[in-house]
């Protein structure tokens, strides 16, 4: 942990990487004190030698202050949700859902304290878009990284924050995010347009009012589907709420999530979906975003009147509150396409400006967007920072494509969602990083979908292959994704039966390797195909999976180990801490009544 320093001391990041060195690459070296040039006309300064156009990934700006948070998990049988109706089997972070903010500046070192309070399981914490370069130990996936915290034990996770933007964290223990653990993540950094006011994070979420392991016992049936002749097929969601509230369906409770502005000024918006099921189309009555930032990937601002988000997506947007002093809807809606819906069909917060009434409704309801057809004009967004990769050289490797499927077991009667052939599943009292770290990597079992990539820094290329009429949100741990090219949307995939493999004859030429979009979460659209790519400059075991809650939990997953030799030697953080918990584990897991049944993440 470094100190503060007075003055002003300065050297430049070393990558190392033409001389095979595991940790230089990584060592952010650049400590200087916090500048006030982050001002409402010139937000994409920072400091006098960081802004905008620094790549985050060689230099960060260290400040020397460490953030503490401490985070409480408790479970009660019954709780009143904000939207007015008791939810079962919630799970909550310091008493609330969503969880408090966690918030700090580029460059601070994080200390997070997680405290499992819960009688009936374990947890983990997740950093959901945090690159944790040199942490992969840090990284909260049981299983993977950590044995999982049991009940009456806490473990501490420290980290720099390497980049900065919006992100969220939650647990990777199975399917409990969708019960209450989860809350926001801002890491407050420049900005690719100007703003006068961070009205902070608005946190989209669906609600089930039932113990989502309950409901995951029916969806894991496929004699008893909620969607006949559709095994696997999940329920609607009860409610969608904005920050933990909303009215409920029949309007007999809750209230709407208000956010304020103020005439005349620029409000930064924070948009996270943190949703189990539900995929999200949003806009804004009377208004239109400007999009800085994909995820945490700083953009050219480009002006959009609504924006599709997959679960796990996030945008940083501004809003111009240039319109009449009154109230206005924020919606959301749902495609016809198979990527969640909700029995509230008209989820909604209330905008409101300074002076207008703060009871009465909005009087415009808005224009119904287009489908989504649960995609994004990823193509569009240009990142700051730019990147690129070869696609004219690209060709398909069978180590590197993953084809997901849809398979019933009726032996088992369960639904999985195999990657070549294979359901993921982890074993919480064997993380992976404890093979790594015992030099056993030869007895992973297959079950575990481990992918070795050989070599340092490489660029590494990913082809998704969907064989089924499910879109997925695919999220990578540890890295943003270069979105080299994709299938285009189906208007109706539950009625198509056609793969649409990609074909290099016909698809290359519609590849973009010239700075392409880039983000930790992007869609993998039903019955087509993905190309994504991403440099191996960060040592570790990271998850890549599709962060649907059932189909993750269903096995739709690999692990990608990147740069052993440097994890060995200490890369991707001390590998003696993966013992944590892991003793207190194998003490309270045999007693306990609730017992692995599905992929364990």
């Amino acid at each position: 942990m470094f100190n503060p320093l007075s003055g002003l001391l300065w050297s430049l990041l070393l990558t190392g990487l033409a001389h095979g060195s595991p940790l230089a690459e990584s060592q952010p070296q650049v400590l200087e004190a916090r500048q006030s040039c982050n001002t409402a006309s010139n937000r994409q300064c920072w400091t006098s030698s960081f802004d905008i156009n620094t790549d985050y990934e060689a230099h960060v700006p260290e400040t020397g202050v460490t953030r503490q948070y401490t985070l409480t998990l408790t479970e009660q049988s019954t709780w009143r949700g904000g939207d007015g109706r008791l939810k079962y089997s919630a799970m909550l972070v310091n008493g609330q859902f969503p969880g408090p903010t966690i918030s700090a500046n580029w460059g601070d070192r994080l200390q997070i304290t997680v405290i499992n309070n819960m009688r009936s399981n374990g947890t983990s914490i997740h950093y959901h878009g945090l690159r944790m370069l040199n942490a992969n130990t840090q990284d909260g996936v049981n299983g993977v990284t950590e044995c999982p915290i049991p009940p009456g034990s806490r473990k501490t996770y420290t980290f720099l924050a390497n980049q900065y933007g919006t992100a969220w964290y939650h647990s990777h223990f199975p399917l409990q995010y969708g019960n209450g653990v989860l809350g926001p993540v801002v890491i407050k950094g420049p900005a690719s347009a100007d703003y006068d006011t961070d009205l902070g994070p608005l946190v989209l979420s669906d609600w089930y009012y039932g113990s989502v392991f309950e409901i995951a016992h029916r969806v894991n049936n496929p004699n008893n589907p909620f969607i006949p002749n559709f095994p696997g097929s999940p329920p609607a969601s009860d409610n969608v709420l904005f920050n933990g509230r909303n009215i409920n369906p029949d309007g007999s409770g809750g209230s709407y999530t208000r956010k304020t502005l103020t005439k005349g000024k620029k409000h930064l918006l924070r948009l996270i979906n943190t949703s189990l099921q539900n995929a999200f189309t949003v806009s804004l009555v009377g208004h239109t975003f400007q999009v800085v930032a994909t995820d945490m990937v700083p953009i050219k601002p480009i002006t959009r009147d609504y924006l599709f988000l997959g679960i796990g997506q996030r945008y940083d947007v501004i809003i111009n509150a240039n319109q009449p002093t009154a109230n206005y809807w924020f919606n959301v809606t749902f495609s016809a396409l198979p990527c969640g819906q909700s029995d509230n069909p008209y989820p909604a917060a209330i905008f409101s400006y300074s002076g207008a009434s703060s009871t009465s409704l909005p009087t415009q309801r808005g224009t119904t967007p287009p489908d989504s057809r649960c995609a994004a004009p990823e193509r569009d967004y240009s990142p700051i920072v730019s990147r690129s990769a070869d696609v004219n050289s690209f060709a398909p490797t069978t180590s590197h494509t993953l084809n997901v499927d849809l398979t019933v077991d009726n032996s088992q009667a369960r639904v999985f969602w195999p990657v070549n052939n294979s359901p993921l599943r982890v074993n919480w009292q064997e993380p992976t990083l404890r093979y790594v770290a015992n030099n056993t990597l030869s007895s992973v079992p297959r079950s575990r979908n481990l992918i070795q990539i050989p070599g340092s820094n490489t660029l590494t290329y990913f082809l998704l292959q969907n064989n089924s009429s499910i879109p997925h949100p695919i999220h990578l741990h540890g890295h943003d994704v270069m979105i080299l090219g994709s299938s285009p949307p189906l208007a109706n995939p539950l009625a198509e039966t056609q793969i649409r493999e990609y074909n290099p004859n016909t698809d290359k030429s519609t590849l973009k390797g010239n700075n392409p979009p880039r983000r930790d979460t992007t869609m993998l659209p039903a019955w087509g195909w993905l190309l994504v790519a991403w440099r191996t400059n960060n040592p570790g075991v990271w998850l890549f999976h599709c962060h649907v809650g059932w189909h993750v939990s269903q096995g739709l997953g690999v692990q990608v180990l990147e740069r052993l030799d440097a994890l060995r030697d200490g890369g991707g953080g001390s590998l003696g801490t993966v013992e944590d918990n892991c003793g207190n584990w194998a003490s309270w897991y045999p007693g306990s009544t609730w017992k692995q049944d599905d992929a364990g993440l």
